[in-house]
């Protein structure tokens, strides 16, 4: 599983309430779907597609296996984390080897706990977050350029072309601004800048827990950050993280639904926040389909035929020959594989093919 989400946010902000609810949510579902803590820190959930359990029953399939996508607890962040306060250190290392930040942001007012800063403001929290990473990113990436630039000026054309990319993230960071902030035209340009690996181009979603009478409406301070997320293009998702851990209690999903109603939520609020997580990151899902298990994998937007096969086992993607693909509508309207097939829904795609949200795909191969 090669996607993660690392949940960041202050003390005392409800950042382990959210992970405990998402990993006990998923040992809940241990019979029926895939679970396991990597370490104590480390958990993959399902990622919830209705689509899947639509396709196991046409089908027949005996197990249905959802995607996963796996959410990191990072240690809580401190002002002064870029110099190394608190856990700095481990905290940016974290985050470093994470695909997209989530940060949860308290959004609550609660005499009986403590906020770092003396005040509820989840603008000034993000603020301080960001500052920390800018901080990180500035410093490494100060380095880096320090030594690029002696080679670039000693004529080696792959470090003028990285210095070309890093001069105007220094600039963004110098002015307070993220790097993400700063877009280039070129797929190489683009390439160069990734490899950087900075914190600050890392998608972010922000995560406003309230308190349980604001749940499923939010209240002033979320209402903030959605503003906020929306003048960024970022997303937000509105939780109570207090009951999101009452109802991971629940495993009848009877008595989940009528919690739920009860609090005028028509379905918990971590599956929001697995489906914008897996949005963040801009991936999609394809699936597998037949009497054995119906399952769901996933690929990043825009990926081909062969890495889709690779998703599932390496020797597909060397041994690619084709895919056999459906459209999951044509396999739906059609009522199955074998209908599909005869309806001529069913497409022999190549290596070129991209592949599509939503395709059932059967891969040939030889190794």
């Amino acid at each position: 599983m090669g996607f993660n989400c690392g949940i960041v946010g202050l003390p005392n902000v409800g950042k382990s309430t959210l992970f405990n609810a998402l990993t006990s949510t998923a040992a809940a579902q241990a019979a029926n779907y895939p679970f396991c803590t990597i370490e104590p820190n480390v958990g993959r959930v399902a990622v919830p597609d209705d689509r899947l359990d639509i396709l196991a029953r046409h089908a027949g399939s005996a197990r249905i296996i959802p995607t996963q996508l796996e959410f990191v607890d990072i240690a809580g962040l401190v002002r002064g984390a870029s110099k190394g306060e608190g856990l700095g250190n481990k905290f940016l290392a974290n985050i470093r080897e994470c695909d997209a930040i989530v940060e949860v942001l308290r959004c609550f007012e609660d005499p009986d706990i403590t906020h770092v800063d003396g005040s509820i403001d989840p603008l000034r929290d993000t603020e301080t977050i960001l500052t920390e990473l800018m901080l990180a990113d500035l410093e490494s990436l100060e380095r880096r350029a320090l030594a690029t630039s002696k080679k670039a000026k000693g004529g080696d054309g792959e470090s003028k072309a990285q210095i070309a990319v890093m001069e105007p993230i220094l600039e963004a960071l110098r002015a307070g601004r993220p790097a993400r902030s700063v877009t280039f035209d070129s797929l190489e340009s683009r390439d160069i800048a990734k490899r950087l690996f900075l914190l600050t181009t890392k998608p972010v979603l922000y995560i406003c827990n309230v308190e349980e009478a604001s749940a499923s409406t939010g209240n002033a301070l979320s209402a903030q950050v959605a503003a906020r997320a929306e003048a960024e293009g970022a997303a937000s998702v509105v939780i109570s993280a207090a009951i999101e851990s009452e109802v991971a209690q629940l495993a009848d999903p009877a008595e989940k639904a009528e919690f739920l109603e009860a609090l005028g939520l028509h379905e918990a609020g971590l599956a929001r926040v697995i489906r914008a997580g897996y949005g963040l990151l801009d991936l999609i899902t394809f699936f597998t389909v037949g009497p054995k298990e119906a399952r769901a994998w996933t690929v990043r937007r825009g990926a081909k035929a062969p890495e889709a096969a690779g998703a599932i086992h390496s020797d597909f993607e060397k041994g690619f020959i084709r895919a056999e693909t459906i459209a999951y509508a044509d396999f739906i309207a059609c009522g199955g594989e074998q209908a599909a097939k005869e309806a001529g829904k069913m497409r022999s795609e190549g290596k070129e093919y991209v592949v599509s949200d939503g395709d059932v795909m059967h891969f040939l191969f030889n190794v």
